[in-house]
């Protein structure tokens, strides 16, 4: 039943059609301009990836009609994308085209279990410098792919995509195609113009239809994409053996989180962009895992939500999925009746197209913004970048993460700290008596921020450095974060001053603490002697009684044997 539930509640519903019957015209129109603008992209990526051109168009057709089917967003708009070539680029040069079908179809397998788990929401607190990091690695291994294509000569052998691009322009001074170079100046500069004076218009789609005419007409010698299917391809499903499934499986993953993070950053961006309602992340993952199941058995290759697609679909009125269904029909029929036209575009159009996107997917102002923020921010966005262009994405956004964490948590651990209490500030007691307390040798230590395994040993330090003061209270009211080492800290430091001969009191422990400070066996032994205290008066109170106690007994004449 539980299974059943947590199905049925990730299904399309009536209510994402809700405001169709007004809206149909604007949804018609958006999906049509979404289509044209997508053509030469789906084209661009497929190729790159090795897997050909028609296995890029087939992943637009499918995927973008699968995941706007079932996907969380009303607005989103999927297909191939140029982060998803940085990682299948790698896997087809290891293990082959045939491979991505098997990869394709075991990383949907694993979105669709963490939406069934729910795990959309969690995959939303990726820090924003590590996004913005790992897409500026993206836009600069989706430009070095490119060069080969660009300069006219036959791509490298090779795994590492800097690699190759250096020596495809060394090759190029021995080999290279000036004609090439022109039409991806051409592409270049009318994506540029067509951009500037008209925004509306697919800039893309004219650069690429301007450059195919010039080639054609003045009779080019350069490479075309070559032959498409006449029509969608029969689905078909792979062969493999079980024991083979564990090769793919770090490959699947990584496709998967890809897709996963992606989806649901072009989603969220989605939401800040359209007036409608905001996405659901775990219908989204659900929507995504099945477009990725389905795509590779109709000859497609893995896809994501697509951020450029997405925008020019909300900016042109979409206002349901319907758009997003267009765009993918839109496409199936350049499959059915344009396939001879779009085989004689000449590839270095493509690659001049790929160029200024990946220019264009660096938000400069959002890039500036994180730098600026904090010399942290800036240091993420940096590392994740550099990462992602020498190993691979999914290496570069966890070092990122691990770089994030590590620097917020050394953040924290600096502004968290240990200060002596002056209680007359606070009207907790007057000058006069906080003088008198001092004269009595009982200090207060404030406990400032956190204290966690990133600020225990500084805690212990400080403490140490402390006066010689016969009472001590630690005053925990402010403490906001605090782990099982900063418990263990806080222990230690106590057992060191009452092996010294002092007393330690505790006060205003907050409830979230109590089982870290029972972990290590402090609370409950301070609790028995009576030295836990929710009100400051009442700490003082006991203090200056026991050292009143102890006066006494210190000059209390020995008894006689």
């Amino acid at each position: 039943m539980i299974v059943i539930d947590s199905v049925a509640r990730l299904l399309p519903r009536v209510s994402d059609y809700a405001g169709l019957r007004s809206g149909w015209k604007a949804d018609l129109i958006a999906g049509i301009t979404v289509g044209v603008v997508a053509l030469p992209l789906a084209l661009a990526f497929g190729i790159t990836t090795g897997l050909g051109a028609a296995a890029g168009l087939v992943t637009a057709v499918v995927a973008g009609f699968v995941a706007a089917l079932f996907g969380g967003s009303n607005v989103q708009v999927s297909g191939p994308t140029g982060a998803m070539t940085v990682v299948l680029v790698p896997i087809v040069l290891r293990d082959g085209p045939s491979s991505v079908v098997i990869v394709s179809i075991m990383a949907g397998i694993m979105i669709v279990l963490a939406a069934l788990f729910r795990l959309g929401r969690y995959l939303e607190f990726i820090p924003w410098p590590v996004f913005e990091g790992f897409t500026v690695g993206i836009a600069i291994i989706i430009f070095l792919q490119q060069v080969p294509s660009a300069l006219g000569v036959p791509k490298p052998d090779g795994e590492r995509t800097v690699v190759i691009a250096f020596r495809a322009l060394l090759d190029s001074f021995e080999s290279g195609n000036t004609k090439a170079i022109t039409l991806v100046l051409l592409v270049c500069g009318l994506m540029v113009g067509v951009r500037r004076i008209r925004p509306s218009l697919p800039n893309s789609l004219i650069a690429v239809l301007v450059s195919t005419i010039a080639a054609e007409a003045l009779g080019l010698d350069v490479t075309r994409i070559g032959a498409l299917p006449s029509s969608l391809p029969a689905p078909t499903m792979p062969s493999i053996a079980a024991g083979d499934l564990s090769l793919y499986a770090s490959a699947a993953l990584a496709v998967a989180l890809l897709a996963a993070i992606e989806s649901l950053l072009s989603a969220k961006v989605a939401d800040g962009m359209a007036d409608a309602t905001p996405h659901d992340p775990d219908r989204e993952l659900f929507g995504q895992g099945l477009a990725n199941i389905v795509s590779p058995l109709f000859g497609g290759m893995p896809a994501t939500g697509a951020i450029a697609r997405t925008a020019v679909n909300v900016r042109t009125g979409a206002r349901t999925r319907v758009a997003s269904m267009v765009h993918a029909v839109v496409l199936l029929l350049v499959v059915y009746f344009g396939g001879d036209l779009v085989s004689r575009i000449p590839l270095a159009a493509l690659a001049g197209v790929l160029m200024v996107t990946a220019f264009r997917m660096i938000e400069r102002q959002n890039v500036i913004a994180v730098m600026r923020a904090t010399r942290s921010d800036a240091i993420v966005v940096v590392l994740t970048a550099l990462c992602t262009v020498a190993f691979d994405l999914i290496k570069a956004v966890q070092f990122g993460i691990i770089a994030a964490a590590f620097l917020a948590l050394r953040q924290i651990a600096m502004q968290s700290g240990v200060a002596t209490e002056s209680l007359a500030d606070h009207d907790v007691i007057s000058p006069e008596d906080e003088q008198a307390l001092l004269h009595e040798h009982i200090l207060v230590y404030r406990l400032d921020g956190a204290l966690f395994f990133g600020a225990a040993r500084r805690f212990i330090a400080v403490i140490a450095q402390g006066s010689q003061a016969r009472v001590v209270i630690f005053r925990m009211s402010r403490l906001g974060i605090l782990d099982a080492s900063g418990a263990k800290a806080l222990a230690e430091i106590v057992e060191t001053l009452e092996n010294e001969g002092r007393v330690v009191l505790l006060k205003g422990i907050q409830p979230g603490h109590r089982t870290a400070l029972i972990s290590v066996g402090l609370l409950s032994r301070l609790n028995r002697q009576g030295r836990v205290f929710q009100s400051m008066p009442a700490a003082i109170t006991y203090a200056r009684s026991w050292i009143q106690e102890s006066d006494v007994l210190s000059i209390r004449p020995a008894s006689a044997d």
